[in-house]
């Protein structure tokens, strides 16, 4: 008998998915280093902003094509039917080999730094061992169903929002004196003593906004799941929708709740970037290390959760097109694809052991951002190339707001390859790396 997927994703469990996979590490680690290099607490904000602003402008696009085309793969059918299978293929290669399992992997390696703190017990344990135990402890309940993934994601999403909240609030209602909300120049960019040229600031700000695109990324998994959503003509571009905004509230209060709480030299040298947890022992006093290791692991735990659901449909739908695997594109019997998971958990744990926080972090956001200007693409192409097509949701603002996006992306793409090519060129090569391996999977589905 053949297997299908189980449609159990509502509105509100698409929108946790969304929230939830989004909110990882990013928030409590990368404003220090953006912190330091935009150089004032005026713009350490304003980058949060605008990260937000775009990630929102690629969601509304994005809802359209979910709408269009609410299968299981989500983003890989998008670049498919648009730019043809190969432009597909190689947005699943590179989702396997850096997107998503580097993305796991850096949220595993988090998750691994704070795990000594809430438990001292276990310091003496490998921090890359403790990563690989939390991927492959979350691939076995994902390969339970999608039912115990969405229970694992709505627990944790509304448990790491509740100790978010407990920090933001208390930071909101009483400023520190002396913080950085007090600075004379808020707005005025400074490094190492010295006023920044404003002409030299726009690649400062490209290079910034690396770490901010690897906080709100994930926001598109819930295309990969839309097989497994109910009505997700409706609520997948919804959840995306939703989800993004909450999470761009709750990321530009968090920064504002650290700007009202240290100085902007205690944001920017943290120990160990450690900027949340800094805010946290002014704001919450005795306890507060403890406190904020805990929010991080259920954090970082629901985190991966939701990239580890969602992932593996991607591969699912590249071996029913005979480009992956043949054994990833098999349903077990609660309905989801195990032996995709498996091969997800497998390389994600290899590449907990090749690389710290700060190298995944670079090496996955170039990638990325090539992957959805092309998908915001894929707008443009399908309405002038099939115009008749339902289009249930039709994307906010087109074409001034699609193309906008497009134009801005490309530009911190193109600031990203001239000011940090020891990661970006390797990514763009992993993706070029493709065409060779696509060749030989057409070959093999032909034969």
């Amino acid at each position: 008998m053949d297997r299908t997927f189980i449609r159990g994703l509502g509105l509100f469990d698409s929108t946790l998915l969304v929230a939830g996979t989004i909110i990882g590490s990013g928030i409590f680690l990368v404003p220090a280093d953006i912190a330091r290099q935009v150089g004032s607490p005026g713009w350490l904000l304003m980058t949060w902003i605008i990260g937000g602003v775009m990630t929102v402008m690629a969601a509304l696009s994005y809802g359209e094509l979910a709408a269009m085309m609410p299968e299981a793969g989500g983003q890989y059918i998008y670049l498919r039917e648009a730019h043809g299978p190969l432009i597909g293929f190689l947005y699943g290669w590179t989702l396997f080999l850096v997107i998503q399992t580097g993305s796991i992997a850096a949220v595993a390696v988090a998750f691994a730094r704070f795990f000594e703190i809430a438990a001292p017990a276990f310091s003496g344990f490998d921090q890359r061992l403790v990563a690989v135990i939390v991927v492959v402890l979350l691939t076995v309940i994902n390969a339970r169903g999608i039912r115990a993934g969405k229970t694992v994601q709505n627990v944790f999403t509304v448990a790491k929002l509740a100790a978010l909240a407990a920090l933001i609030v208390p930071a909101l209602l009483r400023i520190v004196p002396g913080s950085a909300a007090h600075e004379a120049q808020f707005w005025t960019p400074v490094r190492n003593g010295q006023v920044l040229n404003w002409s030299a600031f726009p690649p400062i700000l490209a290079i910034a906004l690396v770490g901010v695109f690897f906080s709100y990324d994930a926001w598109n998994n819930i295309t990969f799941t839309a097989a497994e959503v109910k009505n997700p003509r409706r609520n997948v571009p919804l959840s995306i929708v939703l989800g993004v905004t909450v999470v761009m509230t709750v990321y530009v209060l968090a920064n504002l709740a650290y700007i009202c709480s240290l100085r902007l030299q205690e944001i920017q040298y943290a120990p160990q970037d450690r900027v949340a947890t800094a805010a946290a022992r002014i704001v919450l006093g005795p306890g507060a290390d403890v406190f904020m290791a805990v929010a991080i692991l259920i954090s970082t735990f629901g985190s991966n959760n939701g990239m580890i659901l969602a992932g593996a449909r991607v591969y699912y739908a590249m071996a029913h097109d005979g480009v992956f695997f043949r054994r990833a594109g098999k349903l077990n019997r609660h309905g989801v694809p195990a032996a995709s998971l498996v091969m997800q958990a497998g390389w994600a744990s290899l590449l907990t052991l090749s690389g710290t926080y700060s190298d995944l972090v670079d090496y996955v956001v170039f990638a990325v951002l090539l992957f959805y200007v092309l998908t915001v693409a894929a707008v443009f192409r399908l309405r002038a190339r099939s115009p008749d097509i339902e289009r249930p949701y039709k994307a906010l603002g087109y074409p001034w707001i699609p193309a906008l996006y497009i134009v801005l992306a490309t530009a911190i793409m193109i600031a990203l390859l001239i000011y940090k090519p020891r990661y970006t060129w390797p990514g763009l090569l992993i993706v070029i790396a493709g065409l060779p391996v696509y060749r030989l999977w057409a070959r093999r589905s032909t034969a």
